[in-house]
């Protein structure tokens, strides 16, 4: 497994990085809008679930796309890959082997 990923794969996450962030700051405001409204806790028990809730999707989003760069790119990848934010379109737009990196780098945070 290489350390960094070709430049045409570089160039393909630099494209899908934008959506892949959009969609998981949307699912974070989902997960948000039903901790806000739920109506078996108190005012106060929601706003401390909210900000727990927050800190914790704050360590995905700088997981998956805090200083990515090339050397960075395979582990956010396989961060953006594991969180579900890729279309099977953009994946299949990787090439083969940065896939096959992607996938090992999972099983083996997965143990």
């Amino acid at each position: 497994m290489k350390d960094t990923i070709k430049e045409s794969d570089w160039k393909h996450l630099s494209r899908i990085q934008p959506a892949a962030l959009e969609r998981l700051c949307g699912r974070i405001i989902e997960e948000l809008q039903a901790l806000a409204a739920d109506p078996k806790r108190s005012h106060h028990e929601r706003y401390g679930a909210i900000y727990e809730w927050i800190r914790k999707r704050d360590k995905s989003i700088a997981a998956a796309f805090d200083a990515l760069s090339r050397s960075s790119a395979l582990p956010k990848l396989a961060t953006m890959r594991g969180l579900d934010l890729l279309t099977e379109d953009e994946w299949m737009g990787f090439s083969a082997e940065t896939r096959e990196s992607v996938e090992l780098l999972i099983r083996i945070r997965r143990g």
